[in-house]
């Protein structure tokens, strides 16, 4: 019986539009077949359209080109001998991937759906899963932008005031870690907080980027430095015959983007684009008057360079800029300035890569990238003279200089093997005042200007016992030159098809997480004018992580997910005072002067349940439960719900593409929409009478955390016109957040101006219009 086997694909190359005939537009499909594992091409693939019965075979370089392919989204078939071939529905742009069989006696021809639930990258078994620019542009309410689209998978959650955070199964989202074409990245977002890992907007635009992946627990040997979440994206390689350009205008941003070839007889590419935020547009051209105009413009590449059969080279580029001026008046009385303050943030990070192809065993890939951040924060209180004094100032410059080198061996088609190392140099220039009312003067938070470093190294193997039972094991290690703080974190997964539709997974692997350097550098202020660096030795956050699931192809392309974990935290940083409840569990950005050590704890547990039909004959839905409880426990020994702790979120979510008008318009209606409903997140209330008698925000410190916060219903709809002309695609739509306009309270603080408590509510409805042009 001929097996049903796997096949992965990664976007590399576009469909280009070419006229045929006056009443049909037509595509040309274009792509390279390469071996997963040893990245050399495959000569002699077949490659066919399903619903036209239109192939080609794969040339001496693996590349295939079949041409007068009716327009929109087709269905290919690639079979090869010796290798795990599957359908691959509802392509766009296409690279595929193949993976060697265990029996090379006879070809495969798979003829269920692709499994999106599974990850690019093989080694990863357990909470992860793969998603394409297409998902992050379709889904309701992600405005293009990925940490927004994931919040809709299990187990995630977004900040329910507007950034776009990402909390994972109950976890800080400074757990997070960025990654970018395999090398880790400053956080890409705008207006980002020091030591924070989201933002109101990315600055990585969703045009740039290729089929990705996302973890949410158990990580691969590879991934290091993150607690509760990967992102781990990769960018889409330019076409490289034709040079095709887009432009888009919205409400967000205006962004033009051009690919192409470098020449008709070279294989490389380039591929780039560059984005200005619409208001500072309006404001610059006297449109718009208003304080507090959010200022931004980013711009990021990707050039690949073939060298010959054996050597290339790819180079990245992100840079983002943004900047914000406010101003706080008096609730009572308008006209009244009592503070205003100034906010702007830059970051960048490239990278080159080369790519060995040593034989058809291995390849050696070999990466060095310079990346940075700039963060300036300066907020004046009103003197009550006539004038403004310095209330807080910040001017962080933080710098990493990073080599990664991975050597892929595959032995066989039952052992594959990675081995990595990265030496990362940081370099920080930070300083940071702030003034003190009970001293009356402005103190010295930070003042370091210096550098260190800090290592890390993986090994993982990959062996397949059959066809349906693999194991991936290996050891992940993490060392701080700071402060000579190491972890050894060995890793175990195993899959097991049970037949051709069930898969039963378990994982499990210790974790660690580097603090912002911001912590271990903050200074404490003492009374005689001196200072301390009190957390100069602090070690990491660890946490275990153990996972169970089950995946089920209900059909053809309707798949159900069930997974469960258990997540022990451990050496978690926490205050050193006895009967302190504060712990970094709780925070999602910042630093502090407080004095840490690693005594605090933490649990994370629960059950994700998720539904969910690919897109097929236009039309897609998933429907995601999860359950879960986040608890810590700081120095005072007490066991609490966490800041996290929202105990349940569940996510519905459906599209459709319909045909509308005459055919010969190729026009299409697309319609998408979410509804969200997730748990309040408890909130430490305020102590209104010291609140009152210090003229500021004191909280009850007798009672943390035991307020929760309302619950949020949340509900997106987008809305737009895509049509095909011979030439040239355009796509009007409209993109409402919170369409109901719901308003939770999230959580409360003090009024100075009324003396009384206010509230701060869910992110109200935000209406995003945007219309993109690509020829």
């Amino acid at each position: 019986m001929k097996p049903i086997l796997k096949l992965s694909i990664f976007i590399l190359t576009v469909l280009m539009y070419l006229p045929t005939r006056a009443q049909q537009v037509t595509q040309t499909i274009r792509g390279t077949v390469i071996d997963y594992d040893t990245r050399m091409p495959l000569p002699g693939a077949n490659v066919i359209v399903l619903s036209t019965g239109q192939g080609a075979t794969t040339d001496g370089e693996g590349v295939f080109r079949i041409e007068n392919v009716p327009v929109g989204r087709v269905n290919l078939q690639i079979t090869f001998i010796g290798y795990e071939e599957k359908n691959l529905p509802n392509l766009l742009v296409l690279n595929v991937e193949l993976t060697e069989a265990l029996n090379n006696l006879e070809e495969v021809v798979v003829t269920d759906g692709t499994n999106k639930a599974m990850p690019i990258n093989e080694m990863a078994v357990v909470s992860a899963r793969t998603f394409s620019v297409d998902e992050t542009k379709r889904y309701a309410g992600a405005i293009d932008d990925p940490a927004r689209m994931v919040s809709a998978f299990a187990g995630v959650a977004n900040d329910p005031e507007g950034n776009n955070d990402i909390i994972v199964r109950g976890n800080s989202p400074r757990g997070i870690l960025w990654r970018l074409e395999g090398v880790e990245i400053p956080n890409p977002n705008h207006f980002s907080d020091e030591g924070g890992t989201g933002g109101p907007i990315n600055a990585l635009n969703s045009s740039m980027l290729g089929n990705s992946d996302f973890y949410t627990g158990a990580f691969a040997p590879q991934y290091g430095n993150a607690l509760s979440g990967v992102f781990d994206m990769k960018l889409r390689t330019g076409n490289n015959q034709e040079r095709e350009y887009s432009f888009q205008a919205s409400t967000l941003g205006m962004d033009f983007t051009a690919e192409g070839p470098f020449s008709k007889n070279y294989n490389g590419s380039y591929l780039a684009n560059y984005r200005y935020s619409s208001l500072a547009l309006l404001d610059a051209a006297g449109i718009v008057d208003f304080d507090g105009v959010p200022k931004y413009q980013d711009a990021s590449f990707k050039v690949l360079l073939p060298i010959n059969s054996k050597h290339s080279v790819s180079i990245f580029g992100l840079g983002g800029i943004s900047g914000i001026s406010f101003e706080d008046v008096a609730e009572d009385d308008v006209a009244t300035l009592i503070g205003k303050g100034e906010m702007a943030s830059k970051l960048g990070a490239t990278s080159i890569k080369h790519t060995y192809l040593i034989n058809n065993k291995t390849y050696l890939q070999t990466s060095l990238t310079g990346s940075g951040t700039i963060s300036e924060f300066t907020y004046m209180k009103d003197d009550k003279a006539g004038g403004f004094y310095d209330d807080y100032t910040e001017d962080f410059v933080k710098s990493m200089v990073s080599a990664t080198s991975i050597l892929h061996y595959k032995a066989n088609a039952r052992n594959k093997l990675k081995v990595g190392f990265t030496y990362n140099h940081l370099g920080y220039n930070m300083q940071s005042k702030n003034f003190n009312d009970d001293r009356n003067r402005l103190e010295t938070l930070l003042a370091q200007d210096g550098s260190s470093a800090s290592i890390q190294s993986f090994v993982e193997l990959k062996h397949r016992l059959n066809e349906r039972f693999s194991i991936v094991g290996g050891v992940h290690y993490l060392q701080f030159m700071l402060n000579d703080d190491f972890a050894i974190e060995p890793r175990l997964a195993g899959e097991w098809k049970i037949n051709e539709r069930q898969t039963f997974t378990v994982g499990a692997g210790m974790h660690s997480k580097l603090e912002s350097v911001a912590i271990y550098l903050a200074r404490q202020p003492q009374d005689d004018g001196s200072h301390t660096t009190p957390n100069t030795n602090l070690g990491m956050s660890k946490a275990a992580h153990f996972v169970m699931g089950y995946g089920h192809m209900l059909g053809d392309y309707t798949h159900l997910k069930l997974e469960t974990y258990y997540q022990h935290l451990y050496n978690v940083p926490v205050v050193n005072e006895p009967n302190s409840y504060e712990s970094i569990l709780n925070s999602t950005s910042g630093y502090t002067t407080e004095s840490l050590v690693n005594d605090g704890t933490g649990r994370n547990y629960g059950l994700e349940l998720t539904l969910e039909q690919y897109l097929h004959h236009g039309f897609y839905y998933m429907g995601t439960a999860s359950l879960y409880k986040s608890l810590y426990t700081a120095k005072d020994g007490v066991v609490r719900n966490s800041a996290f702790d929202g105990t349940y979120v569940v996510n519905a979510l459906a599209g459709k593409e319909f045909k509308i008008g005459k055919s010969e318009k190729n026009r299409v209606l697309l319609v998408n929409t979410r509804m969200a409903l997730i748990g309040g997140k408890p909130y430490t209330p305020v102590d209104l009478e010291a609140s009152i008698a210090d003229n500021t925000t004191v909280l009850d410190d007798d009672n943390p955390y035991s307020v929760k916060g309302d619950d949020i219903f949340k509900w997106d709809l987008s809305v737009g016109i895509r049509r095909n002309h011979k030439k040239v695609t355009t796509e009007w739509k409209i993109d409402i957040q919170n369409l109901t306009n719901n308003q939770a309270v999230v959580y409360s603080y003090y009024d100075e101006a009324t003396q009384s408590l206010g509230y701060g509510y869910q992110w109200s409805i935000f209406p995003t219009l945007s219309y993109r042009v690509t020829f």
